[in-house]
């Protein structure tokens, strides 16, 4: 399925002929989607860079260098299409809108209201693939990279896509994106890597433009009924073809409706398609296909409010917080009693109005944590009341800084990380670490340099310790990190 941030993939559980044995290749999104390097290795740990000057290679956000205008008289200039088998029905190539090559003098603002990357700092999407819940983060990161293409060196804007499939990393993705002059919105490559077996399993589907493929748009300008773009143009390798099937659709947004949506139609190399839609503010609201599901839950700052974090949300996860210590602990008095606040909480903060896709898998999930701590399971419970804690903070993103809540997912999947690690499961310790470095990416500009060291290097010490299996060693590597955040004052 595609999402706001992720060019046309689809999320999937990865079944692959054999796993590649990695311990953690924690510079996969940060190096790779800076400085476009190779693949990554396929032995061993790789490693944290220790200070702010390791990750001096991520380009500086610029002004990208105009690309000229077509001089008046001159012919049109268009992209070389690579050939399509002939059993797959693309469309004809005059109903394509994406045929002339585009010019970009200011790439890196992208503000076309079906695809408004750089007007969004966080989205998150849910629904299930599989029969099983599944969430996406996309974040804009604070750093562009440079693309050449054509001629033309356009800078482009980092989206980090993360998704989980049943509370675990399934696929991580860095994804380039810039805004053309007439307001359409050109897909520039992506790095990414799914999960399979505790560790990445494949790669496949890393391209860049004028490298691997050309750009391709990932939204018209403005999208007319029978319009039909590539939003990715390597047939055999990355294709899709979108044909629009309805405009100005009015759509149930997080909090009320949203109009103005556009339903497309999007044809895959087997021949098969999958409608999605799309709404203003928004960008991707909307995927269903084969059965699975994925919907926008919330957008920040399109679904943002001034007002304060409510005590009764706030009350809320601390006692999920609460919940994981006292049950790593087997005091299952001050579990229950906690558990009971939270519950309450809840209850009271629903009652408002709140994102409607949100409500039912906070439901789910305490009635999940009332089983574990009923049973006195102490790992289902921890569990449980991460993932309490974890939807917490999806609904605060309304009312705090997106770097204070990226901060505390980090501090939960520190936590997660010593659970894992109680219950001598490596290969899920090895997910947590990746997991923690791709939440790392996303503040780096807003932890000072002693900070961003110190985290580094805990970083390492946990990839290290998964690797090489020592629980213990990765438990004090995860208890370290959440004593960092702890004392941290991010600078926004």
């Amino acid at each position: 399925m595609n999402e706001q941030g992720t060019g046309s993939r689809q999320p999937h559980v990865v079944r692959p002929s054999s796993t590649i044995a990695l311990g953690a290749v924690v510079l996969l999104g940060l190096l790779a989607a800076a400085c476009g390097s190779n693949p990554v290795p396929t032995r061993g740990p790789s490693v944290v860079p220790s200070s702010p000057a390791s990750v001096s290679n991520v380009p500086p956000t610029a002004e990208a260098s105009p690309a000229s205008a077509v001089p008046s008289g001159q012919a049109v200039r268009t992209i070389e299409q690579p050939l399509v088998p002939p059993e797959v029905p693309v469309a004809p190539d005059g109903a394509r809108v994406d045929l002339v090559m585009p010019t970009f003098s200011n790439p890196s603002k992208i503000t076309n209201p079906l695809f408004p990357v750089s007007l969004q700092e966080s989205v998150l999407m849910l629904g299930h693939v599989d029969d099983k819940p599944f969430r996406t983060e996309v974040t804009l990161l604070p750093y562009t990279r440079i693309v050449e293409w054509e001629g033309q060196r356009v800078e482009t804007a980092v989206s980090q896509y993360l998704a989980y499939l049943d509370g675990r990393i399934t696929e991580i993705a860095y994804d380039l994106y810039a805004q053309a002059d007439d307001g359409s919105v050109w897909y520039f490559g992506e790095d990414v890597a799914d999960f399979g077996g505790g560790a990445i399993a494949t790669k496949e589907g890393t391209w860049l433009a004028g490298k691997d493929a050309p750009a391709a748009m990932i939204m018209a300008g403005q999208p007319k009924v029978g319009d039909v773009f590539r939003t990715e143009n390597s047939p055999g390798f990355a294709f899709e073809e979108v044909s629009v099937k309805s405009v100005d659709q009015t759509v149930a947004g997080p909090l009320g409706p949203v109009r103005g949506g556009i339903v497309v139609s999007e044809l895959h190399m087997d021949a098969t398609t999958e409608d999605k839609t799309f709404a203003p503010g928004y960008g991707e609201f909307l995927t269903t296909g084969g059965g699975d599901v994925e919907a926008l839950a919330l957008a920040v700052p399109t679904d943002a409010t001034s007002e304060p974090v409510p005590a009764d949300l706030t009350s809320l996860v601390a006692g999920a917080d609460a919940i994981v210590n006292a049950a790593g602990s087997r005091h299952w008095k001050a579990a229950s009693t906690e558990l009971r606040k939270a519950t309450t909480a809840w209850s009271a903060y629903r009652a408002g109005s709140i994102p409607g896709l949100i409500q039912p898998v906070m439901t789910g999930q305490l009635l999940a944590l009332d089983q574990a701590v009923a049973a006195r399971d102490a790992g289902r419970s921890q569990l449980a009341a991460l993932a309490v804690a974890r939807s917490g903070l999806d609904l605060e993103l309304r009312y705090r800084p997106v770097v204070e809540v990226n901060l505390a997912r980090f501090d939960l999947w520190a936590a997660q990380a010593m659970v894992d690690a109680a219950a001598r499961d490596t290969g899920a310790v090895n997910l947590d670490a990746f997991t923690l470095v791709y939440i790392r990416d996303r503040i780096l500009r807003s932890v000072v340099g002693a900070d961003l060291a110190d985290i580094n290097t805990q970083l390492l010490n946990l990839q290290v310790a998964a690797f090489e299996k020592d629980l213990a060693a990765a438990t004090i590597a995860a208890s370290k990190l959440r004593m960092i955040v702890a004392g941290m004052q991010p600078v926004n």
